[in-house]
């Protein structure tokens, strides 16, 4: 099975696009102000159509009011949302949008919010400790993913080019998601290490 790639905290029309033309699945835009990627709903919107046909805007949002988040929504139109925070079922569910769960492996039991979110098209697990914004750079240890989820496997976490082959081979995730290990700066992506991710993802497979 072909393991998707998601380029997550996109700041830039000309990064995003970049992304795409390489292979990349999904961008992801960071709308919480929690997060140094964080980007205006207009900035994520001009982003969202720039992409050609086929590349899912992802939206990522870590306890933010609901309000803000469905003024979002109705101006970016993502095609999928990303919940990184304590958010509940219904916080999830309430705006019409197939959404992410996004599970802190950084401390705490993993099962309970699984269990919540039993509406959630994907859990995506990252380094982060529950209360902690993601893309920070870290990894964690993926022997401590459950088995036998229910919904696809996202893997996050401090993948760079140099350890998601290896992260593949362990964890045979549906999708890998990438921010910090693909920049130059927070929100500035670099050409070599996109493609250099691009490239160890796919052969990753051909093993």
């Amino acid at each position: 099975m072909r393991t998707r790639i998601k380029f997550c905290g996109m700041t830039r029309v000309d990064d995003a696009l970049a992304a795409a033309a390489l292979g990349a699945d999904a961008i992801g835009v960071v709308l919480t102000q929690r997060s140094r990627r964080c980007v205006s709903p207009l900035q994520a919107r001009e982003i969202q159509r720039a992409l050609p046909p086929f590349v899912t805007t992802v939206a990522l949002f870590m306890d933010d009011e609901s309000g803000f988040v469905a003024e979002a929504v109705a101006t970016v139109q993502p095609d999928l949302l990303q919940f990184h925070g304590s958010e509940t079922l219904e916080d999830c569910v309430r705006y019409d949008v197939p959404y992410v769960k996004a599970i802190a492996m950084g401390g705490g039991d993993p099962a309970p919010a699984l269990r919540e979110h039993s509406a959630a098209v994907g859990f995506l697990f990252d380094a982060h400790a529950p209360g902690e914004p993601g893309g920070a750079g870290r990894a964690f240890d993926w022997s401590r993913i459950p088995q036998g989820l229910a919904r696809p496997l996202i893997l996050a976490g401090g993948l760079t080019p140099e350890n998601v082959a290896a992260a593949i081979r362990a964890v045979a995730p549906f999708a890998v998601d990438v921010a910090s290990g693909i920049e130059s700066a927070p929100g500035i992506k670099d050409m070599d290490r996109m493609r250099r991710f691009v490239t160890a993802v796919r052969q990753s497979e051909k093993i």
